[in-house]
């Protein structure tokens, strides 16, 4: 097929992937960044064609709230019947009619054990997606996406093809098939056909007109800037229900299951610790505890269907793209009663292309797939660093590796001493990421069912490999097997809350709109794991990926007898001390400094030096907080035992309380028990989810221990100087040349409360002072415009730079406020200085609330650059953001007057709607001086 006939709009005259393929392959240098791509927007022929504002604008907006709802053509059932929001709750096994009144779960039931007993299970670690080499010559796939088919329970319905999923086995055989078919493209794939069309019209009883691809068509949704960021690797990946990990991936992993601790003798060989698990991934299945039942297709929807949840691995420089395949069931209510069988999914938090960022309203349907292209660019690039000279704007390479890479003569560049150098910020290097579902309404629900995955950034200063000290790499505890991308002392930790029914089929409350509370916590999906570790340093990327549950995490060491710091229950025999640790970075971003948790500083500044002693601070929904534990140090020592210890008390989904005493929670003073009630068995004295939720068991360490030593990294602290700086923050607010900046910037208020809500969509944000608003992708809050377009080289500066303000509208509630695409500086902390751990830190999720570390506002410094298109802010309590706190903003290229309009997808493919703006989109508060930081 003629790569051109896949838009039906004209070409635009962009070279084709091919010719760019070839030019990547010769080492040809006549690619220039500039002229490559057309950046103009689209012609007025074209679908997503902008449109200017309307004259009545008020109108416009009043308007809005009388149209249908933007996802209410996910909800379709047979014979033309239009369903609702209510649909795909149908089947819920505890309706509102026979929920309880209990807090854990949130109005539902304790979750049996099964007889399971707590650390009798190793944790899971991540399986990596592994992409390959994209390559156009590979030949085309023979395997078309198999459809759903009725089959054995519990991986698929015996009874119904809208109610099922596609036979495993056909699963596997599509997915091991190399390369992509069809292949990707710069347009929207709107020529194939949805391979599914034949069932789905038979459940509708209709004809269809779904194409191969959910991406909205037209020059609007095209990739950005495609052929400079040509996706160099690829891989496929489905959104599937529950089954049997056949270990699809095992040759993709990095290590082989031979190197390392990965390979023969190492503590991770043993994927799950199981005699059919030895060396591969192959017999995992979809249990929360091998004493638990095995969740069924519609219960638990995952990233190839699988268990161990995934992770993706990527190289700054590298342009990756995952095709996301969407294997959901047909029938809307296929679910058990929570969840939306539409998707879109975002990478939280990638300096990415809107088109690629999971926009709640770019959603795509079952038998679809969606193509996520992902730069992995250093922000800054059109701007600073364009002639890619800076060592410290590079990313890892293994000897004698050739990659094509964009610089001032972008070409093919040679593995020098195990890096390649890049355009672009250093200072804007990220590291810690993960990507999940952001459909319209359903995200909680989407990712409380296991659409949810984590990504690692590697880069000349975060290479994941210990043993290269250049003066570049800083060498955080990794391993040293591989070039690059060791993860032997580098472990990626998910924490969720969940529950589960008598079955033990996960459950979720999706009628409560204050929040969700699990009685259980799992850590990457099992509950109450144990993990080996050696005795030495290591790296723990951890994730709060709850729906509405906040954490405070400690770490102690178990001491047998009374010698330890807290004495351990009644008659146990066992006490605990603390594990101090270090933080180096937050959300996705390594910090300037390294933060102490050993009692040495006062991080808060509220006098007491002991509340952060090996206590993490309190983590918000999507938070991630990278840390270094050394097992060898503070008293550890090989035979050990040590916990990770919840210690933040939810009573409801409104927010946490203040946390439980660590002395309480150890000796068991504070312990959640289950008694029998009126209306059944109850959780009283406590929330369940306090407590231990992970152990760790130390192993003697033979090797030698190459990492940094975090402590050489402190901020300045009594009695000592300012430490080394790992990256050091773009702008400070303390600094006279910045604060000019800052009061140079556009200003803009959010505030998040429920103000002018309704019963059915209670959540609000106010834009600058305005109404209050609920979510409708066709209303647009907010609009930034880009400095400058793409450059070759010679610009300088930060970009757009601007200081927003985000404040809590209400008592009693909190909200983890996310905003998309762009990292943002903390200038204060309700008017005060931010803590030590928010101070060194860049941020893309930033807690309001009345807990002691929350408070009522947050102001960030954020810039804009590169990429423009249509981008979300909205509260991270997923239930919260689904009802209905999230808004649109934009990003406009430059030049750009009129608005773009909003896709709204269907079985019958994407149509356009025009959008409307709210009165200051493009104002703001106007400007003035940041917020004074009170003493």
């Amino acid at each position: 097929m003629d790569r051109k006939a896949q838009h039906p709009c004209k070409w635009f005259g962009l070279l084709t992937p091919l010719s760019v393929f070839v030019a990547m392959t010769l080492g040809t240098t006549s690619l220039r960044a500039s002229p490559i791509d057309d950046e103009g927007q689209p012609p007025p022929s074209d679908p997503s064609a902008y449109y200017d504002e309307p004259a009545d604008k008020a109108g416009a907006l009043n308007a809005i709230l009388t149209m249908p709802p933007a996802n209410l053509d996910a909800f379709d059932l047979p014979a033309g019947v239009k369903g609702t929001r209510e649909t795909p709750l149908k089947e819920n096994v505890l309706p509102p009619a026979i929920q309880t009144s209990f807090n854990y779960p949130t109005n539902g039931k304790p979750s049996p054990l099964y007889g399971a007993l707590p650390f009798t299970q190793q944790l899971v670690l991540f399986e990596e997606f592994g992409p390959e080499k994209l390559d156009p010559t590979t030949p085309a796939a023979q395997l078309p996406f198999p459809p759903a088919a009725i089959g054995p329970l519990p991986q698929q319905d015996p009874t119904s093809v809208a109610r099922s999923a596609p036979p495993s086995a056909a699963l596997d055989a599509f997915m091991r098939q190399p390369g992509l078919t069809p292949f990707p493209s710069h347009y929207s794939n709107v020529v194939d056909r949805n391979p599914w069309q034949k069932q789905i019209e038979f459940f509708l009883n209709r004809r269809i007109g779904s194409s191969a691809e959910g991406r909205p068509p037209g020059k609007g949704w095209s990739h950005q800037r495609w052929n400079e960021f040509y996706p160099q690797t690829a891989y496929k990946t489905v959104q599937a229900g529950a089954r049997v990990n056949t270990g699809l991936r095992d040759s993709r992993q990095m290590h082989r299951y031979a190197m390392g601790e990965f390979g023969p003798g190492g503590l991770y060989y043993n994927v799950a610790g199981l005699p059919t698990t030895v060396g591969t991934a192959k017999g995992v299945d979809a249990r929360f505890h091998p004493k638990m039942p095995v969740q069924n297709h519609k219960s638990v929807w995952t990233f190839d269907g699988t268990l161990p949840p995934k992770l993706l691995m990527v190289r700054y420089g590298q342009p990756v793209l995952m095709r996301h395949y969407n294997a959901l069931p047909i029938d809307p209510s296929a679910n058990m009663g929570f969840g939306l069988h539409t998707l879109s999914t975002h990478e939280h938090n990638g300096h990415q292309p809107a088109e690629s960022d999971g926009y709640a309203s770019a959603f795509f349907f079952p038998g679809q797939f969606y193509d996520y292209r992902w730069p992995i660019q250093l922000a800054g690039y059109d701007s600073i660093n364009t002639t890619a000279t800076d060592p410290r704007a590079a990313f890892p390479c293994s000897p004698g590796e050739t990659l094509w890479t964009n610089d001032l003569i972008p070409s093919r560049k040679t593995c020098d001493n195990g890096t390649i150098k890049i355009r672009g910020d250093w200072r804007e290097t990220m590291s810690t990421h993960w990507f999940h579902d952001h459909m319209l309404d359903f995200t909680a629900q989407n990712v409380y069912k296991g659409n949810a995955a984590m990504m690692n950034y590697y880069s000349a200063l975060d290479r994941g490999n210990e043993a290269v000290n250049d003066g570049v790499n800083l060498r955080f505890p990794s391993g040293n097997a591989l070039p690059w991308g060791n993860r032997d002392y580098d472990v990626n930790l998910l924490f969720a809350d969940k529950a589960w029914d008598k079955n033990g089929q996960l459950w979720f409350n999706p009628f409560n709109t204050d929040g969700f509370l699990g009685d259980q916590v799992l850590v990457n999906w099992q509950w109450k794991p144990v993990l080996d570790v050696r005795a030495r340093s290591y790296r723990f990327r951890m994730l709060n990926g709850s729906v509405s549950r906040y954490f405070k995490l400690a770490l102690v060491r178990e001491i047998k007898g009374t010698g330890g710091e807290f004495p351990g229950p009644v008659g146990s025999g066992v006490s605990y001390a603390r594990v101090p640790f270090h933080m180096i970075a937050n959300d996705g971003n390594i910090m300037e400094h390294a933060v102490p948790f050993d009692g040495t500083m006062d991080l808060d500044a509220d006098g007491d030096t002991k509340n952060h002693n090996a206590i993490l601070p309190t983590m918000g929904i999507a938070e991630r907080f990278d840390i270094i534990v050394n097992f060898s140090k503070n008293g550890v020592k090989a035979g050990d035992k040590l916990f990770f210890v919840n210690l933040l008390v939810h009573e409801d989904g409104k927010g946490p309380e203040e946390p439980v005493a660590l002395a309480d929670v150890l000796s068991e003073k504070y312990k959640a028990v289950i008694r029998q009630s009126s209306k059944g068995p109850k959780w009283e004295d406590g929330d369940p989810a306090i407590g231990k939720v992970l152990q760790l068991n130390v192993k003697a360490y033979t090797g030698q221990d190459l990492a940094m030593d975090p402590a050489a990294y402190e901020p300045a602290k009594p009695g000592k100087a300012e430490g080394l700086v790992m990256i050091p923050l773009k702008i400070h607010r303390d600094n006279v040349a910045d604060k000019a900046l800052l009061a140079k910037a556009r200003h803009r208020t959010f505030t998040f409360g429920r103000s002018d809500g309704t019963d059915s969509a209670p959540w609000t944000i106010k834009t600058d002072g305005g109404f209050g608003f609920s979510m409708d992708p066709r209303r647009l809050n907010v609009s930034t415009k880009l400095a400058s377009g793409p450059t070759d080289a010679g610009a300088t500066g930060f970009g757009t730079l601007e200081v927003w303000n985000i404040k809590l509208g209400g008592e009693g509630w909190s909200h983890p406020v996310h905003v998309h695409f762009e990292e943002g500086i903390i200038l204060s902390r309700g008017g005060k200085l931010p803590p030590e751990w928010e101070k060194w830190a860049r941020k893309d999720v930033y807690r309001i609330g009345p807990e002691k570390d929350g408070l009522d506002s947050v102001e960030i410094a954020i810039h804009f650059r590169e990429f423009a298109g249509t981008y979300m802010e909205h509260c991270h309590n997923t239930q919260h953001e689904d009802n209905s706190m999230l808004l649109r903003w934009d990003v406009e290229k430059p030049g750009q007057l009129q608005l773009m309009p909003v896709p709204l997808p269907s079985w019958d493919g994407v149509r356009y709607v025009n959008s409307a703006a709210l009165p200051t989109f493009r104002t703001g508060d106007g400007y003035g001086p940041q917020v004074v930081i009170k003493p």
